[in-house]
């Protein structure tokens, strides 16, 4: 085990923030790595209190997972033993950069000489990129507290922060004990995975778990959906018919967009949250043995919201609000490679992900793209994440690739400001010959976002000119037998495919994979 340069120490933040800063630390955490084991480990930024500064690089210091496990520096060729100097002045952490020393881009700058970064920023996280190949988040965090409760990732909760870990033993708390649950935070944040950690993690384990979106339930419908009809009840009623609460004796009733119950049905709810009687439609009352959880992403009290407080208070027995991602952006190097793994393994493509032995090219691609990732807002959340990694994997070949609307997603206002500056006047498509587009579609590979740019036109303006024209198609334009010879001539190799079909490698891929062909 290497030693920390254990004389390079930073003054004392704690001193600094007083009482703001209990429980807090100042961590690195890694958010990529060749060696994808060591994603989320971390290394807490020292607060002692002394003059000399505290030195990040190849050897030093040394970062752990948060369950234990081998501690290591971050011994990367392509980081300079000393790369970057911590140093503590009044309320701001300067960064200095040592002269010859490794590249580093500190969020949206390369960092030549020093720069100042001031708590509030620390406190949003910042996130660093060393040499080609290290992502790292330094942030101002809330400390992890790791329990018996909270004590590896056998759940299926993703993420080793102190926000996470928080998430997990209240997770616990609430499945130890049989009680109802409200779960509140923004869309896409998790919400249904925690209400089915509570359900597993309980002694309801053995029943079922019934999920019930209560924005699809139509109001008419409603009472015989949760609670039943009895035969005869209404006409067409031949039988009698269980309803969710029924369905999920013994076990848990997740109720998703509880927000959405409407007026009428609320006072049914809560009689059935007080008594555990349901009565079905036309039927007789019966005692159910039921745990409800909810969730929703909607404001439930307050001027002008029509949810019953009663309702609410009855709901959140215990209230467990999940933070947007924003919040815990440590986490997510973890969730990343998560997700790219898990649609890797569905389209069979694993060989793609990155590993110790990749090529170092193939490294440096994967760290500008989880660097792009952590730099982004996700207001979308852990679902946006999800579907994003998805995205990265079908449109990756042999390296990661962002297809057009991520890049322009990711990059947000300065990739179109970028694009902007790149189309300085705005051409009409009609005023472009015949040979200067054909140029453009030969050299950009028929993309229309590049050809575009090339041409200073608009994508769709080029997307009308090639569905005008009798000599380009688009991929979606191909018939399947075509589609189906063209890739047993080459042998399934897509790239060789859409070159001779003069169509967009990614476009061909996207609807090869709705078609349900083979291709490579």
């Amino acid at each position: 085990m290497r030693r920390a340069d254990t004389d390079l120490t930073l003054p004392s933040i704690i001193a600094e923030l007083g009482g703001a800063s209990a429980g807090f630390d100042l961590v690195l955490t890694i958010i990529f790595h060749a060696d994808t084991a060591r994603i989320g480990h971390k290394a807490v930024v020292p607060m002692q209190t002394g003059d000399a500064p505290w030195v990040l690089g190849r050897s030093s210091p040394e970062f752990t997972g948060t369950y234990g496990g081998v501690s290591a520096a971050l011994d990367d060729a392509h980081v300079s033993r000393r790369a970057l100097q911590f140093s503590y002045q009044g309320k701001r952490l300067t960064i200095r950069r040592f002269d010859s020393a490794s590249r580093c881009r500190i969020g949206p700058t390369e960092l030549h000489g020093s720069v100042e970064l001031q708590w509030d920023k620390l406190l949003k996280g910042v996130p660093l990129m060393l040499g080609h190949s290290i992502v790292l988040m330094l942030r101002l965090a809330k400390r992890s507290v790791i329990t018996d409760q909270a004590s590896g990732h056998s759940d299926p909760l993703r993420g080793s922060s102190g926000c996470m870990e928080d998430i997990r033993q209240q997770v616990a708390r609430a499945a130890k004990h049989d009680i109802d649950v409200l779960i509140r935070g923004e869309t896409g944040t998790g919400k249904e995975l925690v209400a089915s950690a509570i359900h597993r993690a309980s002694g309801r384990t053995q029943g079922p778990m019934i999920s019930v979106n209560m924005a699809a339930i139509p109001n008419e419908l409603a009472a015989s959906a949760l609670f039943g009809s009895a035969r005869g009840a209404f006409t067409g009623a031949d039988r009698a018919t269980a309803g969710y609460f029924e369905q999920a004796e013994g076990g848990s009733l997740f109720l998703d967009e509880i927000g959405d119950a409407s007026v009428e049905l609320q006072p049914l709810l809560l009689r059935v949250l007080e008594q555990r009687e349901i009565q079905a439609v036309g039927g007789l009352i019966r005692r159910v043995n039921v745990r409800v959880i909810s969730a929703t992403d909607a404001v439930l009290e307050g001027e002008g919201c029509h949810f019953k407080a009663a309702l609410r208070h009855r709901l959140a027995s215990c209230e467990i609000v999940l933070p947007p991602l924003r919040e815990h952006p440590e986490d997510m190097g973890e969730l990343l490679l998560h997700f790219l793994e898990r649609s890797a393994t569905e389209v069979g493509r694993t060989e793609l992900l990155p590993h110790a032995q990749s090529l170092a090219r193939d490294i440096a691609a994967w760290a500008i793209l989880f660097f792009r990732f952590v730099s982004y807002r996700w207001p979308g959340n852990v679902r946006e994440l999800s579907n994003f990694a998805q995205q990265v994997i079908l449109a990756s070949e042999k390296t990661p690739i962002l297809n057009e609307n991520l890049q322009l997603t990711l990059l947000g206002k300065k990739a179109k400001a970028h694009l902007s500056e790149q189309l300085p006047s705005r051409r009409k498509i009609r005023d472009i010959d015949d040979d200067v587009f054909d140029q453009a579609m030969v050299s950009n590979g028929s993309e229309a976002l590049r050809v575009a740019l090339q041409l200073g036109v608009s994508r769709g303006a080029v997307y009308r000119r090639i569905k005008m024209s009798s000599r380009y198609r688009l991929a979606t334009e191909i018939p399947l037998d075509e589609l189906q010879h063209a890739l047993t001539q080459h042998g399934g190799d897509s790239r060789a495919v859409a070159k001779q079909l003069q169509v967009s490698v990614n476009s061909l891929r996207c609807h090869l994979r709705h078609s349900q062909l083979f291709y490579q």
